[in-house]
């Protein structure tokens, strides 16, 4: 069974709007790494539809983009992407699934059949997964910057305080901190 890995940007007040942060090269190399070790993407519809409308489009150069936002394209483009929706069934975009069903079942199937784990990489999807007991890491780039609005994370809240257990934290040359957690057990 592969590992539900929660992964995201997020300031110092805990802002996860997708246009705050540092997107340089450092950045995406990042993220192009953690996805290329993991099995599947996993969103939201909401963050799917922000992601296709302009990532195929640099993976297939109609886009004039740096080296590194190229090769995070082309990974994403190969990779499976998995997508919740109770309004959505039809997801074009190459290597695109529909979740359907109750989530907890789906989520967990996805987890058993993709031993290289899974990352989401929704803030409302991850509010919903952990309260359904599904995430077991998470790894967030920290950016150092107050953005002073949200969507902040975990918005909608949790039942209970989520105890996490720190393997690595590693800042970057761009003044971004790198931080893995585990779920306490």
């Amino acid at each position: 069974m592969g590992l539900l890995t929660f992964s995201i940007n997020v300031t110092l007040d805990g802002c996860v709007d997708h246009q705050e942060g540092i997107a340089d090269d450092e950045t995406h190399a990042f993220f192009t790494r953690l996805l290329g070790e993991s099995g599947a993407m996993l969103w939201g519809r909401v963050t799917y539809e922000m992601m296709e409308a302009y990532w195929p489009a640099v993976a297939r150069g109609d886009v004039d983009a740096p080296p590194a936002l190229r090769r995070w394209a082309t990974t994403l483009e190969a990779h499976p992407k998995y997508v919740v929706s109770t309004t959505r069934t039809d997801f074009p975009w190459a290597n695109s699934h529909h979740v359907t069903g109750d989530l907890r079942e789906g989520v967990q199937k996805l987890k058993d059949a993709t031993p290289n784990g899974i990352l989401v990489g929704s803030g409302k999807l991850a509010t919903e997964l952990d309260r359904l007991d599904l995430i077991d890491e998470y790894k967030l780039l920290v950016q150092p910057m107050i953005a002073g609005h949200g969507p902040t994370l975990y918005q909608g809240g949790l039942p209970t305080t989520r105890r996490l257990e720190l393997l690595s934290a590693e800042p970057m040359s761009n003044g971004v901190l790198s931080l893995h957690y585990r779920r306490a057990r």
